[in-house]
């Protein structure tokens, strides 16, 4: 029997993916022989930090702060997905793993701890035609949003939504399988049916597939046509970046106040883990992050923290 197109493509992504995570891995121990061989902090006073690319700047600020004050410790923070940093945890390769999804399965074995809370935002161009002066904001449904996803909407009069500008093709940007912000993705967006009779549709082939949250930033702040998902708290322009704009999702603005209110749904934890409790350096940089100087940083960063669990 012919195999489906679309599965094809489904199995090389997977593929994909499981040989991504597997480099990853492999360049995580090249770093740490690199760093221990050739100068720098001991192996014991290096503390290896890897996975998700939406928690990783958040990480690298807190590694940054926390090395102010202890100076004999070097926190190498690096990205690759949850998926990857899952794994490095695991195989204790990393001394802290970083997830952006919600732990299932073997993962639920590895000592963990939520550090924040984030909102995913969906995002086009300041110029995309759906924005006008006299149309500031723009506003679409979960099922829209999924049917340009799947490639059913391939342009942007699909929406039935008054135009600005040129109807130009849709051009999709999505997070590659294994990717924290890909799983929260599927799980607000593109699972349809009830519990427990659900399944998860999948992205059209003809989406591009980027690795992290910077990337399809960037392709979306410079192409008019594009339409991506990111962390909430990336979404502000930094120096020397160009605009992106969040739109609303069901009619709720994605901005802190409705992540924290519960109103804008698209959120997912931040998520430390580790192959067995933290002990030594690691334990101190994790107390912290928890602590009330980490917290203030992940707030000011545009996080939602747990103010009521604070290591003092």
């Amino acid at each position: 029997m012919q195999k489906d197109k679309s599965q094809t493509n489904t199995v090389d992504i997977k593929r994909i993916a499981q040989i991504a995570v597997s480099l990853v891995c492999a360049t995580l121990v090249i770093v740490f022989l690199a760093g221990v061989l050739f100068g720098g902090a001991s192996a014991a006073n290096k503390i290896i930090v890897a996975g998700s690319t939406s928690v990783q700047p958040y990480a690298e600020l807190l590694g940054e702060e926390f090395e102010h004050t202890h100076p004999d410790v070097k926190i190498d923070v690096s990205g690759g997905g949850s998926a990857a940093g899952l794994d490095a945890a695991h195989r204790g390769i990393a001394q802290i793993g970083m997830s952006s999804s919600s732990l299932k399965g073997d993962d639920l074995n590895l000592w963990n701890e939520t550090i924040a809370e984030d909102g995913l935002a969906i995002i086009i161009n300041p110029k995309n035609p759906l924005f006008s002066a006299q149309n500031p904001e723009v506003d679409l449904t979960t099922e829209q949003i999924r049917k340009i996803y799947t490639g059913e909407i391939k342009k942007w009069s699909g929406l039935g939504l008054p135009l600005y500008g040129k109807d130009n093709d849709i051009h999709l940007i999505t997070r590659e399988e294994g990717s924290g912000t890909r799983d929260a993705f599927d799980k607000f967006i593109m699972t349809v049916g009830t519990a427990p009779d659900t399944k998860i549709l999948g992205v059209t082939p003809k989406s591009i597939v980027e690795s992290s949250n910077g990337a399809i930033r960037y392709l979306v702040s410079d192409d008019t046509d594009a339409i991506g998902f990111i962390s909430l708290g990336l979404v502000a322009s930094k120096k020397g970046e160009k605009d992106v704009k969040s739109i609303k999702v069901n009619g709720v603005a994605a901005s802190f106040e409705n992540v924290k209110n519960k109103s804008y749904k698209l959120s997912r934890p931040f998520i430390f883990v580790s192959k067995q409790k933290p002990v030594g350096h690691v334990k101190e940089f994790v107390d912290f992050v928890l602590s009330a100087e980490g917290k203030r940083i992940l707030e000011r960063e545009g996080l939602i923290v747990d103010w009521d669990k604070i290591i003092e």
